[in-house]
C-alpha cells in the first residue's frame, strides 16, 4: 500500500509529476476544485489554506524580531533538544543542499540552519527565524502541514500552496512533550527535489523520536501548577496531587505567585481586603488553614511560596510577550478568578484581559476575533464585534451576524455613532434592495 504521507511513488518521474501537480494547483486556485494526481493530504491542506485566505504568492510574515525571538526560544522546551537536531540533521544541512528548521506550535521558525548559500536562497521567501510558516500564513508546506495534520509529512515542489515555495521540497514531523503529549512544534528538512524520496521523511521521523526521547530523559517540568483562569476556585497540582482551593485560598496563592520575594502580612492584607479594617488574626487564620493544605509550599516571614509555581496566568502573559496571540487565546480559559473582589486580583484580571484584547484588536484576524466574541466574557464586547466587522471583506456574508451583534450592542449601550450607523444603514439598504428585486 502506498504511504499517503510520501510525495512520490517509487519510480515516478519527478519532472512529469511536478508538471501535473502544477496544473492541478492552478486549476484549484482558479476554481477551487482538486483534481488528480494531488494527494488527499495535500488537497485537504490546499482547502485549509484557501479557507484561511493564505496568499499564493506572498512571503511568509515575520512575527518575532531578534530580541523577542532570542528571549522566546531560549526558554522554549525544544531548546533542550537542539543538540539532537544538530547531531542528526545538522551535518546533512551543512552539505550545501539542505536546511534544518525547527518551529513552535504556531509555525514560527525558531532555528533555521544550513549552508549559507542555501540559507540566502531561502531568505527570498522568508524561510528565516521569526517567520510564521503555519498553513494560515504560508499555505501548504511541510512544517505547517505537519502541525495541522498532526503527522509527519513530505511536501514536494508544486504541492506547496505558495508559488514562491514550489522550487523546494521538504519533510517535517511534529514534536510533542513526552510527559504531557502537548504539541511543542515541528522539525523540518528543506532542499531540492532529491528530498522527495522516502529517506527524508524517515529521517525527520527518527529525529523527532530521538528529540522526544531526549526530552523525556531531561529534568522534569515544574511539578507545581496553579490554574486560576475561568475558575472561581483555583486548581493546584503538586507532586501529582490535585487540590481544589477555596476562593480565599485561591486569591492568596495567585497573589503569592506574583510576589516570589514574599509579602508582609500588611501588604498581603491590602491586596486581599483593600482599605477595609480587618483584624490580623483573620489573615493569619486563613494562612494557617492554607498551610495545612499545601504544607511546606507556604513559607512565612515574609509569606511566600518556597517552590516555583507555574500558572496559566503567566503562560498567557508569556505567549502575549512572544506575539503568540493564537496560543494566548487558546490558553485563556476565562477571567482570572472571575468572582474575586480582592483588589490585587482584580488588578491582575483587568490587566491580563486588557493585554489580550489589545493583541486581538491589533492582530485583526477574523478567526481570533470570532473566537473571543463567542465566549461568555466576549459576547458583549462591542469593540471586538466592530473589529470583526472591519476585518471581514465588505461583501462577505460572514459580516451579517457581527454587524447585527454590533448594532444590537450599540443600541443597548446607547453609543451609535456615524461610522457604524452608516455601515448598518448600508446593510439595511442592501437588504431592502434584495426585497425589491424579488
Amino acid at each position: 500500500m502506498v504511504n499517503p504521507w510520501l510525495a512520490l511513488e517509487s519510480g515516478a518521474d519527478p519532472v512529469a509529476h511536478t508538471r501535473r501537480v502544477r496544473r492541478a494547483h492552478e486549476a484549484f486556485l482558479a476554481g477551487g476544485t482538486v483534481v488528480p494526481p494531488v494527494r488527499q493530504v495535500v488537497a485537504d491542506s490546499w482547502r485549509r489554506s484557501a479557507r484561511a485566505r493564505a496568499a499564493p504568492d506572498a512571503a511568509a510574515p515575520i512575527e518575532l524580531d531578534e530580541s523577542a525571538l532570542c528571549a522566546y526560544r531560549d526558554r522554549h522546551p525544544l531548546a533542550r533538544a537542539l543538540p539532537v537536531f544538530r547531531e542528526l540533521l545538522g551535518s546533512i544541512a551543512q552539505d550545501g543542499a539542505h536546511l534544518m528548521a525547527v518551529c513552535d506550535p504556531q509555525g514560527r521558525m525558531l532555528w533555521v540552519e544550513g549552508h549559507p548559500g542555501v540559507r540566502r536562497q531561502a531568505e527570498r521567501m522568508n524561510f528565516v527565524v521569526g517567520a510564521r510558516w503555519d498553513e494560515r500564513h504560508a499555505g501548504t508546506n511541510a512544517p505547517g502541514t505537519a502541525l495541522a495534520a498532526g503527522h509527519p509529512v513530505q511536501i514536494f515542489a508544486a504541492e506547496h500552496y505558495n508559488r514562491r515555495v514550489q522550487r523546494w521540497t521538504c519533510a517535517a514531523a511534529p514534536l510533542h512533550d513526552p510527559r504531557t503529549g502537548r504539541l511543542l512544534g515541528a522539525v523540518d528538512i528543506t532542499g531540492g527535489d532529491h528530498l522527495a524520496g522516502p529517506h527524508s521523511l524517515a529521517l525527520v521521523q527518527a529525529t523527532a523520536r530521538a528529540a522526544e526521547a531526549h526530552l523525556a530523559c531531561g529534568p522534569p517540568e515544574p511539578v507545581v501548577c496553579l490554574s486560576a483562569l475561568g475558575r472561581d476556585e483555583a486548581l493546584l497540582v503538586m507532586d501529582g496531587k490535585r487540590l481544589r482551593l477555596g476562593p480565599r485560598h485561591s486569591e492568596i496563592m495567585v497573589l503569592l505567585t506574583r510576589h516570589p520575594e514574599g509579602l508582609t502580612g500588611e501588604h498581603l492584607a491590602v491586596l486581599l481586603y483593600g482599605e477595609r479594617e480587618m483584624s490580623p488574626v483573620t489573615l493569619r487564620a486563613e494562612l494557617s488553614r492554607l498551610r495545612r493544605l499545601v504544607g511546606p509550599l507556604l513559607g512565612s516571614r515574609p509569606y511566600r511560596l518556597t517552590r516555583p509555581v507555574d500558572t496559566d496566568l503567566a503562560t498567557v502573559e508569556a505567549e502575549l510577550a512572544a506575539g503568540a496571540v493564537t496560543a494566548a487565546l487558546d490558553t485563556y480559559h476565562g477571567p482570572l478568578l472571575p468572582l474575586s473582589e480582592a483588589p490585587g486580583v482584580r488588578r491582575l484580571r483587568t490587566a491580563l484581559e486588557g493585554r489580550l484584547r489589545r493583541a486581538l484588536l491589533g492582530a485583526r484576524e477574523p478567526d481570533l476575533l470570532r473566537q473571543w466574541s463567542a465566549t461568555p466574557w466576549g459576547e458583549h464586547d462591542l469593540e471586538i464585534w466592530e473589529a470583526l466587522v472591519h476585518a471581514l471583506p465588505d461583501h462577505s456574508p460572514a459580516r451579517t451576524a457581527p454587524l447585527a451583534a454590533a448594532g444590537r450592542l450599540r443600541a443597548e449601550y446607547g453609543v451609535m455613532d456615524g461610522v457604524m450607523g452608516r455601515v448598518m444603514d448600508g446593510l439595511t439598504d442592501g437588504a431592502a434592495g434584495c426585497r425589491s428585486e424579488r
